[in-house]
């Protein structure tokens, strides 16, 4: 399972524009951290991009139906799969790698920087900066869907300060093309 193979995946299972673009924020904050550490990107980019292919679908059994699919159907690492069923929480999966722990930790802070992005007149994640979005991590009543003790557990699973790990994500995020410029590989 290559980038490519992800993407298209991704794109055939999940319509909503919304949550590709997800994905995509996912995707890019996995790079990020895999580049910090020295990592495969690409293993980290398809980790990103694969993890919340089938919620669309199939939302009362993600993330198993989703990985059940790339076990029986692709060629993804037993490493990815394993990652995927532990950014979910329920399902009891332990985060042993630091593949898992990088997806459960990027996952809902990605929501945050979105969210805080578009509130912006501009709609322009480039033009958030981390003091603002430091401040709206600690209003719950902003964004209320993300969980912030996923976030604050998902840094220390990884071992960075959770400051840190705000700026890097949002570097990462700030990075990406805009919304509009994405186009299909």
């Amino acid at each position: 399972m290559n980038r490519d193979q992800a993407y298209a995946l991704m794109v055939q299972h999940t319509p909503s524009a919304s949550l590709q673009r997800h994905m995509l924020n996912v995707e890019a904050a996995m790079r990020a951290y895999a580049h910090h550490w020295g990592e495969d990107e690409e293993l980290y980019a398809v980790t990103g991009l694969l993890h919340d292919f089938d919620y669309e679908a199939h939302p009362d059994e993600h993330p198993v139906w989703g990985v059940t699919y790339l076990r029986n159907h692709t060629d993804t690492p037993p490493e990815v799969l394993d990652a995927i069923l532990g950014h979910a929480t329920f399902t009891g999966t332990p985060r042993t790698t630091r593949l898992a722990q990088t997806l459960f930790a990027v996952d809902e802070l990605t929501g945050l920087v979105q969210a805080a992005a578009l509130i912006r007149p501009d709609k322009d994640v480039r033009q958030v900066e981390l003091p603002s979005l430091k401040k709206r991590f600690k209003n719950r009543a902003f964004a209320s869907g993300v969980n912030r003790d996923e976030v604050e557990q998902g840094a220390q699973e990884l071992g960075v300060a959770l400051d840190d790990h705000m700026a890097r994500v949002l570097a990462a995020l700030q990075a990406m093309p805009p919304a509009g410029a994405i186009s299909i590989p």
